[in-house]
């Protein structure tokens, strides 16, 4: 049986990138979860990706589907809060909230992290 933690591809998405983040990041983590890949998806949104979402209709469009389809987003709020995006990533319904300490625990538990 395969641990949960084994089953979990944790995604922190920090480039301001359209393309990889098209390209990447959205198709590769919505089809692990579609097509049973990998059991959980989560996307961390840290830094300029927030900025892009923010601007960005069909990233927006993108993510709420992917969210819809069971892949955990979640956006720190200290960057949105310093970018002053919260509300645009709240409406994406993102989970908006420090994430220094989750990001911590994924680094502690030696949990392998795809970083675009």
């Amino acid at each position: 049986m395969i641990k949960e933690e084994q089953n979990t591809a944790k995604i922190l998405w920090t480039t301001d990138n359209k393309d990889t983040a098209i390209n990447m990041i959205c198709l590769y983590a919505h089809n692990a979860k579609l097509k049973g890949w990998i059991q959980n998806v989560q996307i961390l949104v840290w830094g300029a990706s927030q900025t892009l979402i923010s601007q960005d209709k069909e990233l927006q469009d993108k993510i709420q589907e992917m969210i819809k389809d069971g892949v955990e987003v979640i956006a720190c709020k200290k960057c949105a809060e310093d970018l002053g995006v919260s509300d645009t990533l709240q409406a994406c319904d993102m989970q908006v909230y420090y994430t220094g300490e989750l990001l911590s625990s994924w680094v502690k538990e030696g949990n392998s992290i795809i970083s675009v």
